[in-house]
């Protein structure tokens, strides 16, 4: 992965990296986290991913569309992420804190077939926005389920 062709933010969670990681691995509450508004729900796969994984997610970005993703990297409780046919990853590290868990959400075009043209359709710049809204979103969501 080419450290200039990632963009990452974090945030701590008040909750133990197996209850985030259980959110993460299960793509029916993608949705729910989601902070880019372009994922509208799964169409079909396994309530909880695994490596190797397909599942396919209803997005929308100025027209309805489906996806289907692959789950690429995988170490339970610590590290998801998921790529489709363009390659580019989303991917979520977590580690023990201080408070809780440290959830590092990241979106890797390094791996893309074609990154350069992602970055001249702002695609990195726009995630790292979305990226913030997810994680924001992502805390709420959990820790509000534990309170």
């Amino acid at each position: 992965m080419a450290a200039d062709q990632v963009v990452s933010r974090s945030v701590v969670i008040n909750a133990p990296p197996e209850r985030v990681f259980e959110v993460l691995a299960n793509p029916y509450e993608h949705a729910n986290f989601d902070g880019s508004g372009s994922v509208r729900g799964q169409v079909h796969g396994p309530g909880r991913l695994a490596l190797g994984t397909k599942f396919g997610m209803r997005m929308r970005v100025l027209l309805p569309y489906r996806i289907e993703n692959e789950v690429v990297e995988f170490e339970p409780d610590r590290l998801i992420a998921w790529q489709h046919t363009g390659r580019h990853r989303w991917r979520y590290r977590l580690e023990p804190a201080e408070g809780g868990t440290l959830v590092t959400e990241s979106f890797d075009w390094g791996t893309a077939r074609s990154p350069k043209a992602l970055e001249l359709l702002g695609y990195p710049k726009r995630n790292a926005k979305s990226i913030e809204q997810t994680l924001a979103r992502l805390k709420t969501l959990i820790e509000q389920r534990a309170g």
